[in-house]
Formats: C-alpha cells, sequence, structure tokens
C-alpha cells in the first residue's frame, strides 16, 4: 500500500489480483449522516499518516473538557483453520483530560499508525464526538458539527471526494510489524527492537498506561448529541435520577454490564450495594420506557446481552426483591430471585431480611 501514498500505513498488503485496480485509490475524505439520524455525520478518511496525524490532533482538540480513548488489537494470531477470523479486544480508558491523552500516546503514534494488527480512537459521549482509525486504516468520524470537521480536514491537507474509493473494498490483508521485513519499515520505526515492534507489549503498556479495561463489541455504542438532551431531559423529570442527568449515558450503560459481570464472577458487596445496582437498571428501564424508536430499540440492543447474562444468573425465582412502594412488572425481571454467586455480606444479609434460611 506504500507505494500508493507517498506515507501510507505499511501494515496493509494488496491480494495480487486487487493492485491493479489499487491504483485508483487517492487521498480524500467523503461523509453522509448517520443512519437513522437526522444531525450526526459519518465522515470516512483516507489519508497518508502524516495528515490523518494532524486531522486526528485537530479533532481531539476540538472536543470539550476531557474524552476516552479507545484501543483495540487482536489477543490471538489469525489461524487459516478458524471458521471464523478472530476479532479484536476492545479497551477504553477513563475519561481524561485530552492533553494528557495525546502526551500519553505520542511515544506510540508511530507504531499504532502502522501496524495492521491495532486501532484506536478517542470519544466523548456527551458531546456525540467520536474518532476512530482502523485497523484497515481508515480514519472515521462521528459527530453533529460536520462543518468544523470539513475545515479541519482542509487545513490538513486532505480533499473532499464524495464518491471516495477505500481500499476496504478490495482484498488485502492487514499486518502486524513484525511480519514485515525490517527493511520496509518506515524511518520512524527502524530503531525500534522487535519487543518494541511488537503489538502485543506496546498496546499493553498503553492499556497501562491509561488504566484501560476490556469493553464487549456489543457495548460500543454511539448517542448523538440531539439523544443525549433527550435522556438528559427524561431523568431530570423524574425526583430520583435528576442528579444523573448530566452524566454520560453511555457511562451508565457500561455501570449496569460491570456490576453483571461482578454479580456473575462473584458479589462482594452487601445487600444495599446490589440494590443499588437494581435500582441503576431501573433507571435505564425508565429512560427505554420513556423515549421511542430508534432510540429504544439501540439502548434495548446495547442491554441485551448484559440483561440476558443477568436473567441466566437469577435462582430462587419464585421470590422477588423489589424495594417497598415498588410497582412490580414482568419487564423488571431482575428484582426475580437473587444471583447465584451472592457473597457471604450478602448472603448474610439476605438471612437477616428473611429472603432465605441458613
Amino acid at each position: 500500500m506504500s507505494n500508493i501514498f507517498s506515507n501510507f500505513p505499511v501494515g496493509l498488503q494488496f491480494w495480487p489480483q486487487a493492485r491493479r485496480r489499487a491504483r485508483n485509490l487517492q487521498e480524500g475524505y467523503s461523509f453522509c449522516l448517520l443512519e437513522n439520524s437526522c444531525d450526526t455525520y459519518h465522515f470516512s478518511v483516507l489519508a497518508d499518516a502524516s495528515r490523518v496525524h494532524a486531522a486526528f490532533n485537530a479533532f481531539a482538540l476540538s472536543i470539550p473538557e476531557e474524552a476516552f480513548f479507545i484501543l483495540e488489537f487482536y489477543t490471538s494470531e489469525p489461524n487459516a483453520s478458524d471458521q471464523e477470523p478472530p476479532a479484536p479486544t476492545i479497551h477504553y480508558s477513563p475519561y481524561m483530560p485530552i492533553p494528557e491523552i495525546l502526551a500519553a500516546i505520542e511515544p506510540y503514534w508511530d507504531r499504532m499508525m502502522h501496524d495492521g494488527f491495532v486501532g484506536f480512537g478517542l470519544a466523548n459521549n456527551r458531546s456525540s464526538q467520536e474518532m476512530f482509525y482502523s485497523e484497515e486504516k481508515v480514519l472515521t468520524f462521528f459527530t453533529d458539527n460536520h462543518l468544523r470537521v470539513t475545515n479541519q480536514l482542509a487545513k490538513a491537507g486532505i480533499p473532499h471526494h464524495q464518491e471516495l474509493k477505500l481500499h476496504t473494498e478490495l482484498g488485502h490483508d492487514h499486518l502486524s510489524l513484525l511480519c514485515l521485513e525490517r527493511e520496509s519499515l518506515p524511518d520512524c520505526l527502524q530503531g525500534f527492537s522487535d519487543r518494541d515492534l511488537d503489538y502485543a507489549y506496546f498496546c499493553r503498556e498503553i492499556v497501562d498506561n491509561l488504566g484501560m479495561y476490556p469493553v464487549e463489541e456489543s457495548l460500543s455504542f454511539f448517542f448523538s448529541r440531539k439523544e443525549q438532551m433527550l435522556i438528559e431531559e427524561i431523568l431530570c423529570q423524574h425526583p430520583n435520577y435528576e442528579e444523573f442527568a448530566e452524566d454520560d449515558f453511555g457511562a451508565l450503560l457500561l455501570d449496569w454490564n460491570d456490576f453483571v459481570q461482578e454479580c456473575c464472577s462473584g458479589f462482594d458487596g452487601d445487600l444495599w450495594e446490589y440494590r443499588m445496582g437494581l435500582q441503576l437498571r431501573d433507571m435505564l428501564q425508565h429512560v427505554i420506557a420513556a423515549c421511542e424508536d430508534p432510540l429504544k430499540s439501540r439502548i434495548l440492543e446495547v442491554l441485551k446481552e448484559p440483561d440476558e447474562t443477568f436473567r441466566q444468573n437469577l435462582v430462587v425465582n419464585r421470590k422477588r426483591l423489589d424495594n417497598p412502594g415498588v410497582i412490580s412488572t414482568d419487564e423488571h425481571f431482575w428484582y426475580s430471585g437473587v444471583i447465584r454467586n451472592a457473597g457471604h455480606e450478602l448472603r448474610r444479609d439476605l438471612i437477616r431480611d428473611g429472603w432465605y434460611k441458613p
């Protein structure tokens, strides 16, 4: 791929039958409205490494206050005998000041940029802005301010081509840096040792440095600014939930998933802490009941996997654990029974509460 643009990432190689068609590729970007959205745009960008770096930093610095870093990398090597190709593992950092994130990833930039087993990005759910540079080396943006992004791309020297052709439509392989001959690496990578060029090693360093945590692919989602404002309004109208109205709704969805995972592995908290987790799901259900499609369906899709996992972990389903004064419905399945992996504190409190006899 490096023979197409002067400094295009080296971790991509075309299949022989696709090389002739690849000569028609050119730098540029295209954009369109995101599916099922009237105010959020999806940009696709194909450009050399230096222009991508400039566009990435410009977009990052336009995000207000904080953001979280996204890192995807493969934890297993592809195997020709596998029926399904391996999928990368997704990691998120906590929300952090953007200059702090940019400073932390700068030493790794060239390696992340060129390695075909690594993708990375930055997002702020509250401001409905996200960008991601995939392992296939396409830069994408999601934003409701398309004029600002077009201006940023123009300043980076990336032209607009609405009928932009991407190499993802052609046969190709994306390779880790260690799969490439040392002499084929760009000058910026020549001084690194094999260990430092190993994506599994340097990605783990980034994960540790930024305190990142793995996230299921099904929990990757994007809400527009308009949708975020609607959710905030819904929460503000409920006296028990208004204090959460200004929180990142995406973080609340992830909190529910974290609670479910904790319950599956062994819940160490007491009954009060367990009820707090259930009440978080109450709040999510309140939002679902108050909004309409397509937002309602998208929230339910995000919750589908953790909800089913929690449902399967419930035992003693003949009894309910609803709080006093709460009207139970079949929708509120999370109160039907109690988790099987209750720790000693939760089990002790349930015994005291008359839930079951020791």
